[in-house]
């Protein structure tokens, strides 16, 4: 499956008026979404606790946070990982299941999940 980039919008939940629009990878292997720390720091956010990942071969620590996204027309808040310099941008899986999204595998798009209660 080839890789799928997406543009979504970042914003503060405290003052969602401005809006940073930034692309990333989906990836369905990663719990969290990574941006830039710069981006997040020019939003106001500010990083809740640190945690460990694995990645790259071995272990990092990186800072988390949550922050608002908006991507199809939906706008929600989603835990989020402060990125360093060569860390990628990327829309992890929690990301998607709070939109209610899924990648179509097929088109190399993102379309709307069918959302299982039980």
């Amino acid at each position: 499956m080839r890789f799928v980039k997406v543009r979504f919008g970042l914003f503060n939940p405290f003052k969602p008026e401005k809006i940073v629009e930034i692309e990333g990878i989906v990836d369905t292997s990663a719990v969290y979404s990574v941006v830039p720390r710069k981006i997040l720091e020019e939003l106001g956010i500010k990083p809740i606790e640190r945690r460990r990942f694995r990645a790259f071969g071995g272990y990092v620590e990186r800072d988390i946070g949550e922050v608002g996204i908006e991507l199809l027309g939906r706008r929600r808040t989603i835990v989020v990982v402060f990125g360093e310099e060569h860390d990628l941008t990327v829309l992890g899986v929690t990301a998607l299941e709070v939109l209610g999204l899924e990648v179509d595998p097929v088109r190399g798009t993102l379309r709307e999940a069918e959302l299982l209660l039980l």
